[in-house]
């Protein structure tokens, strides 16, 4: 069984080549509209919610490589701050973790468009390696057990050194051609109705 639509989009941060830090699988995404930014914080409106964000140094800033060559030439080599490579009106996905001080950023990338989130039932992280992966699904140790996960036609993948030749396979190519057992994934997901579905794979380490 094919999945009709299979988006793989081309990598282009060094992280994703890369072990990231082990994530929460009640790690969290945000994705709207930024409404304010400054070097500590960002409001981004999510659906019809604004929610504010703390940024540090810890916070990963998914920017283009231009422009981290622009910040490094700065006197002083600074820190690249969330300010300087994001604004009002950009549409963001913020990856993050809440606690009793807030919400916590982990990682902010520009997006193409706000979507339409719903912060009722915001999307969720899980993080491990893949166990087993079908056309239809993939489950993923992360958390100290298994966590299985429908895939959909709106799955999108998001591979290394994805070329156009698979670009254009979208269509007819099963995600056992780009996720295998034993990768390290990161799976972005919601739940409903007591079962979970992946919008987004992200292949961080290939066991190929």
């Amino acid at each position: 069984m094919n999945i009709n639509r299979l988006v793989i989009l081309v990598a282009t941060v060094a992280f994703l080549g890369c072990m990231a830090l082990p994530v929460s699988a009640q790690t969290k995404d945000a994705r709207g509209t930024v409404t304010a930014v400054t070097t500590t914080t960002m409001t981004v409106k999510v659906g019809t919610q604004d929610m504010t964000f703390l940024v540090n140094s810890d916070t990963h800033l998914e920017v283009r490589r231009a422009a981290k060559e622009v910040q490094s030439q700065q006197p002083g080599n600074p820190k690249p701050r969330v300010n300087d490579f994001f604004e009002v009106g950009n549409p963001v996905l913020v990856r993050y973790k809440s606690d009793n001080a807030g919400n916590h950023a982990l990682d902010i990338e520009r997006v193409g468009s706000p979507g339409s989130a719903d912060p009722t039932n915001p999307t969720k992280i899980a993080e491990g390696k893949v166990t087993s992966v079908t056309a239809t699904h993939v489950t993923v140790a992360a958390g100290g057990h298994d966590m299985s996960f429908a895939i959909t036609a709106d799955t999108d993948v998001l591979v290394k050194g994805a070329t156009k030749a698979t670009k254009a396979a979208g269509g007819t190519t099963q995600l056992t051609t780009f996720v295998h057992s034993g990768d390290m994934v990161s799976v972005s997901y919601k739940e409903a109705a007591g079962a979970m579905t992946a919008s987004e794979i992200r292949v961080r380490v290939s066991s190929k």
